[in-house]
């Protein structure tokens, strides 16, 4: 038996959104596993920091975060054209976010590491992406973790983001930067003129988030 397909446009407009999520989503998990796959050729570690905040951690996120919108824990209902308006709106950091991972992690290249890793052959990247925040693939995941938030207007998913998955990024990109910073005496000016997570619009001292 053929399935119907649905005749309302609002329908197929939320199967859109949603599928654009899913691919979004599965493209930064491959890259994930690419980076897993091409760590074993990246050479000899000269210092490892183990943490709580690793890719295993960040998975197990993931996975409460999409309990969260899977079973609507959180959902706030609106009426149909500011659900539209939210999701269009969200859209566009999930999209960036996934963009702005990919490119990150094809520029960081050798450097990735699950752990926060130095490498003997360790290089500093600040071109590309690297140069409108420091730590894109950080930033791009908690980027998409907002967006999604938005257009399955979740509040639940939008606090799990920014209360718990935000200071995890934040510590663990603390972490890489004492050993960045020991390892490239240029790093501090780099650190300064670039911000953590979000592009700067402003001249800061700081260069947290």
């Amino acid at each position: 038996m053929t399935p119907r397909l649905p005749s309302d446009p609002y329908t197929w407009f939320a199967l859109v959104v949603s599928a654009v999520v899913a691919l979004s989503a599965t493209a930064v998990f491959a890259a994930i596993a690419l980076n897993f796959l091409a760590a074993k050729e990246a050479g000899r570690v000269a210092e490892r920091r183990r943490g709580p905040v690793a890719t295993a951690t960040m998975v197990l996120f993931f996975v409460g975060y999409y309990l969260l919108l899977r079973f609507r824990v959180g959902v706030v209902e609106t009426s149909r054209p500011v659900a539209v308006v939210l999701a269009l709106v969200g859209l566009v950091p999930v999209v960036l976010g996934c963009v702005v991972n990919l490119l990150g992690r094809v520029r960081l290249g050798a450097n990735w590491a699950d752990h926060v890793t130095i490498y003997e052959r360790q290089t500093l990247v600040t071109r590309g992406v690297f140069g409108v925040v420091r730590h894109p693939l950080y930033a791009s995941l908690v980027w998409m973790f907002a967006g999604a938030a938005l257009v399955f207007r979740n509040y639940a998913a939008l606090l799990a983001d920014l209360l718990i998955f935000l200071p995890a990024m934040n510590w663990r990109a603390a972490q890489e930067e004492k050993l960045l910073a020991a390892r490239f005496p240029e790093y501090d000016a780099y650190r300064r003129r670039v911000a953590r997570f979000f592009p700067r619009l402003w001249r800061a001292r700081d260069g947290n988030l």
